[in-house]
């Protein structure tokens, strides 16, 4: 099926469609190469990246909930080193926007990281700084609109690449996150990372992740996600990438209409391997029955500049 409606631009990254794949779900994007079209897709945001190696938390890491899962991985990673020594090289040839997603636990390490990656081959860097189940950096970054801010000013100081601040939901004011970041010059936001949750077993009575709380992800966060998009879209002028919960191209259209320029496909990644190709054709065939020309139309035509002429 042809792309022509879905092509798109972000961040200067001319894209076939602006279906991405979010970080932590999609390896390096070579394990899904036998399923995916990876060239088809906008642009996948590898595995979280840290200055050293890390072994991730111990115990239980995974549980699956209602409509979603829980998860406390701790950013297992084999280092920044390794992935532009090894992993970078092998994953060229797929032809796929590399946008690498980096984690740190001082605005330093993530600058320094930052100029590790201005090299070719990366499209992008995308700022974690929300994660919400190590136990060093990440959740005060993602909390905080002045040590948000600080990182990105980091970044931005160690490299050309586009640069994307990914915000996390667990915030009491999420516009607020969103224009620091951006008045400290992000290129970009993407939105949300999951929600701080946990689960108790009530057998052992105890937690049963062993960081004991973790990311809540899946299609149980929808609505929060679209929401949330919703009202930083009114709030800022740089692009947004949208995520959190998106199963099907009809979840992909609500965050469209929501404000969101792309998508970003997370935990549905792992009970189908194939869905964001799925999600291409979908919007394809959305976009011919509404009559319309390209994906660029949706955007935003939920927000209140354009309900009165939707109505």
């Amino acid at each position: 099926m042809s792309d022509e409606r879905l092509r798109a631009e972000l961040l200067g990254i001319e894209m076939e469609t602006p279906v991405l794949t979010a970080s932590g779900t999609f390896g390096f994007g070579e394990e899904f190469a036998d399923f995916v079209d990876l060239a088809r897709l906008g642009g996948v945001m590898v595995k979280g990246t840290t200055l050293a190696p890390r072994r991730g938390n111990e115990g239980v890491r995974v549980t699956e909930t209602p409509m979603g899962m829980l998860n406390c991985i701790g950013l297992e990673n084999p280092g920044v080193e390794v992935f532009l020594k090894e992993i970078l090289p092998r994953i060229e040839p797929y032809g796929m926007h590399v946008i690498v997603n980096i984690s740190g636990s001082s605005a330093e390490a993530y600058g320094t990281l930052a100029k590790m990656l201005d090299v070719p081959g990366v499209a992008a860097i995308e700022l974690n700084v929300s994660c919400p189940n190590v136990k060093d950096g990440g959740i005060l970054f993602g909390t905080d609109p002045e040590a948000a801010s600080s990182v990105v000013r980091a970044a931005k100081a160690n490299t050309k690449k586009p640069v994307i601040l990914k915000l996390s939901p667990n915030v009491t004011d999420i516009v607020q996150m969103a224009k620091a970041v951006e008045a400290a010059g992000a290129d970009a936001v993407s939105l949300i990372n999951t929600l701080l949750g946990m689960e108790i077993d009530i057998h052992r009575w105890r937690p049963v992740l062993g960081n004991v709380t973790g990311g809540l992800s899946g299609a149980c966060v929808k609505p929060v996600a679209v929401r949330m998009v919703w009202q930083v879209a009114q709030a800022v002028r740089v692009p947004i990438i949208g995520m959190g919960g998106i199963t099907s191209a009809k979840d992909a259209v609500e965050f469209f209409l929501a404000g969101a320029s792309a998508v970003a496909v997370g935990t549905a990644n792992f009970t189908d391997p194939t869905v964001t190709m799925r999600i291409c054709d979908g919007l394809n065939d959305y976009l011919e029955q509404r009559g319309l020309s390209n994906i660029r139309e949706l955007v935003g035509k939920a927000n209140p500049d354009f309900l009165g002429e939707n109505t």
